[in-house]
């Protein structure tokens, strides 16, 4: 242990805020608590102001800075008129701010350097009675504030450096991992970091944490940690089993060789066209991407639609005997193209700069075991045993003048044809109707319709906007 004790030090030094950093942020959330304050006198209403999250406990890595200001209206108040009456105080106190979308709008913006989210919610007397999602956040901050001292405070940002470090923080519908509220309640219900990382190596999902007992109702997910202000939530929920699995990986590693490797973010440069096509000569596998404008959504609408999508093109190719090995659904950084490199490609393979100035584009990228099906495929009925399913199949082909299937015949004890295949090529596929015709994400939909399918070595064009993305789906770690 006094290695890793030793470990933990030198990364408390470095993640935890010092006195001046601590100092500049309580200036700052007084200041913005003040302005909000004064933004409210101006309503025909009452409301708090109260600040929220990590910084209001304590708990925040060196670095970030995010002020969470919350204002409470009263609970009889409706939803449109906490709506207007929220962005009205939001854009007086962040005039440069923008709209987003919670559960209902809210603004967020940045003053003196700190980036803040100014949100809306109902005064409710318990989080059971609220009204939306976020009434629940106050009763969180009190729950926590209660029961982290400072060694425990100090335990979470260790918990939280480890997190990031692994890349399974954030609740986030793109990363599905652990949400701050998550990890301070698991912090202050195991003890300690420590604590937790050795209660983490010999998990075996489902594992369930119930801090104030009085779960009412069953959860299905791997990770269930039942919030303790509302029984009837697992705020673990958006937590995916690779991130659980992930961090189980690296728990067990940091104490079998105690390293700050771990806590330290791996910022990969992007792939390029050359390193692709390297790992596509080693693998003989071949590569597709679907490519098309991403939609214009949020990425906590976007990533649901993009890997329900992908699921949903994985699936119609394994049906088809592709046979996928691995899949990842990308998004580029709308940064676009080299216009020289790609008028001179222009002749030769699609369009991949974007139809809108500027617009991101998505693709749905996946390695297939083979690229090209025989002409014929096989299709078995029942036994010929089963008379009334057996007589049903053999007569639905004994007419059928198709030169192209071959049977009925029995093989075995079934009766068997082999009838002319749909697809023998991936693309055929992916540029038929019938790849639309797989469930796929609403606005998805709309975009698939104008796609371009790239196959082969052709995939290593899309390092030019995907090359972070293919980097992690070429050189993946745990």
């Amino acid at each position: 242990m006094a290695e890793l004790d030793a470990v933990l030090e030198r990364v408390r030094e470095r993640v935890r805020p010092g006195p001046a950093e601590r100092e500049r942020l309580r200036e700052t959330a007084a200041e913005l608590a003040e302005r909000t304050r004064g933004a409210v006198a101006d309503l025909p209403v009452d409301a708090d102001v109260v600040l929220v999250g990590s910084t209001a406990r304590g708990t925040w890595v060196s670095g970030d800075r995010d002020i969470d200001l919350f204002v409470r209206f009263p609970a009889a108040l409706d939803r449109e008129e906490l709506e207007e009456y929220g962005l009205a105080v939001g854009h007086a106190v962040l005039p440069d701010s923008h709209e987003e979308y919670a559960e209902h709008p809210y603004v967020k913006g940045v003053y003196d350097g700190f980036d803040v989210d100014l949100v809306p919610c109902h005064d409710v007397e318990t989080a059971t009675e609220m009204v939306s999602a976020v009434d629940r956040t106050p009763f969180h901050d009190a729950y926590l504030t209660e029961r982290l001292d400072e060694a425990l405070a100090a335990d979470v940002v260790l918990a939280k450096a480890f997190l990031k470090g692994i890349g399974a923080y954030g609740s986030d519908l793109r990363t599905e991992g652990f949400s701050g509220y998550l990890t301070e309640l698991l912090v202050a219900e195991l003890g300690g970091f420590v604590p937790l990382v050795e209660s983490a190596r010999s998990w075996h999902p489902p594992v369930e944490f119930d801090p104030e007992g009085h779960a009412e109702r069953t959860f299905d997910d791997s990770l269930v940690v039942v919030d303790p202000t509302d029984p009837t939530r697992n705020v673990a929920a958006v937590l995916s089993p690779e991130n659980l699995a992930r961090f189980q990986h690296y728990a067990r590693d940091l104490l079998a060789n105690p390293s700050e490797s771990p806590f330290e973010p791996a910022v990969a440069d992007p792939i390029d066209a050359r390193e692709v096509r390297e790992h596509l000569d080693g693998r003989d596998a071949t590569p597709v991407a679907v490519i098309f404008d991403a939609p214009d959504l949020v990425d906590d609408q976007l990533w649901p639609q993009l890997q329900r999508s992908l699921d949903g093109i994985v699936g119609g190719l394994n049906e088809r005997g592709f046979d996928v090995l691995r899949a990842s659904a990308m998004v580029d950084d709308g940064d676009g193209i080299d216009d020289a490199r790609a008028d001179a490609r222009a002749d030769a393979e699609p369009d991949l700069t974007g139809r809108r100035t500027g617009s991101k584009r998505s693709a749905l990228y996946v390695e297939v075991e083979t690229a090209t099906r025989p002409a014929v495929e096989r299709h078995e009925g029942p036994p010929v045993a089963v008379r009334k399913h057996a007589e049903r199949f053999y007569e639905s082909y004994a007419d059928d003048v198709d030169p192209d299937t071959y049977g009925p015949f029995i093989d075995g004890d079934r009766y068997v044809v082999e009838r002319e295949r749909a697809f023998t090529t991936v693309r055929g596929y992916l540029e038929s109707d019938a790849a639309g015709d797989v469930a796929l994400g609403a606005q998805v939909e709309r975009a698939f319709a104008d796609r371009d399918v790239l196959v082969g070595d052709a995939v290593a064009t899309l390092a030019d906007r995907f090359g972070a993305a293919l980097r992690e789906f070429y050189e993946p770690h745990p």
